[in-house]
């Protein structure tokens, strides 16, 4: 059953496309029908940078079970991150075109 819920949110990253390396400004997040996954219904998210039109985007389409082991896999290295450095991961580490 679709949603129809979308959420949207600016983050603060990197993407890779067919053009290489891009800056991340946005995501979005919906349940829908997808387009490739092999699933009836699937959690999707959008990675784009709006400014930098459609080819700025990296798509994934996740099932309800892989999209939670991604939650907690996330959760859990960021748990493991010594104090500190979290914080201070918003330094630039290297260069992606902007």
């Amino acid at each position: 059953m679709c949603t129809y819920r979308t959420e949207k949110i600016k983050i603060t990253g990197s993407g890779k496309g067919a053009q290489g390396w891009f800056r991340l400004s946005d995501a979005t997040v919906y349940f829908d029908h997808p387009q490739h996954a092999p699933a009836e219904h699937t959690l999707n998210i959008d990675f784009i940078n709006p400014e930098r039109g459609p080819s700025a985007r990296v798509a994934v389409e996740l099932t309800a079970e892989a999209a939670r082991d991604l939650v907690q896999a996330i959760l859990t290295t960021l748990d493991s991150v010594p104090p500190g450095l979290v914080e201070a991961s918003g330094a630039v580490r290297g260069s992606a075109e902007g």
